[in-house]
């Protein structure tokens, strides 16, 4: 295993979590939140790694915990328990997984090692892919049956295939779709003592017309605060001063409430540039090399907002598990079958995904710019959408259990838009309610203010950490 930073063993979460920022993956530092198909696949696969994780203070947070108030049937339903989500920071996940990759007989983890280009050879037949027997490094060359990369949205595969093209590689097929959110966030530790304003395992995101912002509780008492406004809006720019962060903050009661009970423990951190990815290593039906193999943000990245980001890359390495498995020894029908499987489990997620901010980004655009109100969604026989499912979700319990499993990766959108019972109970309580609970928005003139810093300083305003 080559990891191209220099991480070093750390004593305890704490540590981890104060060593956790690094350019090569910036978005370690940022809120996380283990959805339900990635917890299932880790406590059934690896249920050591699962064990590890509960006992270094992640929390299960059951279905019941992420129910709104408005909801009125509360009552157990089957099928809840593989709706349960963890809270954990990011560098607790990794510090864990880390203890166990440097525990686990067989595996050799080598850091500060960047690879530089791939090992091949010719395909066994003329026309053939060519078989990538191993990559080349800055230490060394390193031979391997399987090559597998997971070095995330910045990976150089496509520039390594380049160099094999007289070999007959080609390039990976990447789709893209912009998400256009920065965004900003920052580190608490709750209060000894102290009672939380709302469930301590919750997960609060309020979407507002001209930003995002929500609350994750996490691990040992600590919680992550971020807020998501335009990329392109130079307003929210202010929000690397954690004072400005704050008063924003403040501005929406739910969070502001938490608040009160909770100190920060670091400074602004900031993510940008970031796009909703496809990558398949299959192009018409043929693999752009063999031995070679993709999983995690190399093949799939979506907008944070919806924290499927760790369930795609579990899911795509515990698919990966299972191909090698079942083809080991053919490398043509191990690239097929992988890429089967990210058409199954990993392309419906893009695609909605892609969908949702598309939408998003065009109601954003009106809001902030002025720019035209963006069309309503057409209604499709036998099918509902995402904000439909979202809405009927704050009501009725069918449609709010359909939310969480697909949001959860436990059901692919398909399954669950065009299901005749949510279909139907979407659209009653539609018809009944009229929409979601209504969300207060901060009144212009104060957000421009708290965005201008005034009203902000203190000891929260002088704070000197990372970000």
């Amino acid at each position: 295993m080559l990891e191209r930073d220099r991480l070093k063993p750390r004593r305890d979460v704490e540590d981890a979590a104060a060593a956790a920022f690094r350019a090569a993956a910036p978005q370690i530092v940022h809120p996380h939140l283990v959805m339900a198909r990635c917890r299932e696949l880790v406590s059934r696969q690896l249920p050591d790694v699962y064990a590890d994780l509960l006992r270094a203070g992640v929390v299960e947070a059951p279905l019941p915990t992420q129910m709104p108030p408005s909801l009125p049937d509360r009552d157990p339903r089957p099928g809840d328990e593989r709706l349960v989500q963890l809270m954990t920071r990011r560098s607790t996940l990794d510090f864990v997984l880390g203890r166990a990759v440097r525990a686990e007989p067989g595996v050799t983890l080598r850091t500060g090692v960047r690879v530089t280009g791939l090992l091949a050879e010719p395909g066994a037949r003329r026309g053939d892919p060519p078989r990538v027997t191993g990559v080349r490094t800055d230490e060394g060359t390193f031979g391997a049956e399987v090559v597998v990369d997971a070095t995330g949205r910045r990976s150089a595969i496509d520039d390594w295939l380049r160099e094999l093209r007289p070999l007959g590689a080609r390039e990976t097929s990447v789709r893209r779709a912009e998400c256009g959110l920065a965004y900003y966030s920052r580190h608490y530790r709750l209060r000894p003592g102290v009672t939380p304003p709302a469930s301590q395992h919750r997960r609060q995101v309020t979407t507002l017309d001209e930003f995002l912002a929500g609350m994750w509780p996490a691990d040992n008492g600590a919680a992550q605060a971020a807020i998501a406004p335009l990329a392109a809006d130079p307003r929210f720019r202010s929000l690397r001063d954690p004072g400005v962060f704050t008063e924003v903050l403040r501005l929406i009661p739910a969070l502001a409430a938490w608040l009160d009970v909770l100190d920060p423990v670091t400074g602004i951190f900031v993510m940008g540039g970031l796009r909703n990815t496809l990558r398949r290593l299959v192009v018409d039906g043929v693999p752009v090399a063999t031995g070679l193999h993709a999983i995690g943000d190399t093949v799939c990245t979506t907008n944070p907002t919806l924290a499927r980001g760790l369930a795609l890359a579990v899911t795509g390495a515990a698919d990966l598990v299972s191909v090698l498995g079942e083809h080991a020894g053919d490398p043509v029908a191990q690239a097929l079958a992988l890429d089967e499987l990210v058409s199954a489990h990993v392309a419906p997620y893009y695609a909605e995904q892609a969908s949702v901010d598309g939408a998003r980004l065009a109601q954003l655009r009106h809001s902030v710019f002025g720019d035209p109100a963006p069309e309503p969604p057409s209604a499709e026989a036998g099918r509902v959408g995402f904000d439909e499912v979202r809405a009927g979700a704050a009501f009725d319990p069918v449609v709010f259990r359909a939310f969480w499993r697909v949001m959860g990766m436990i059901s692919t959108p398909g399954e669950v838009y065009s299901d005749p019972e949510v279909i139907a109970r979407t659209r009653e309580v539609l018809r009944t309610r009229g929409a979601a609970p209504t969300v207060e928005q901060p009144d212009r003139e104060r957000l421009l203010a708290a965005l201008g810093g005034e009203g902000t300083g203190g000891a929260d305003h002088a704070y000197r950490g990372p970000g």
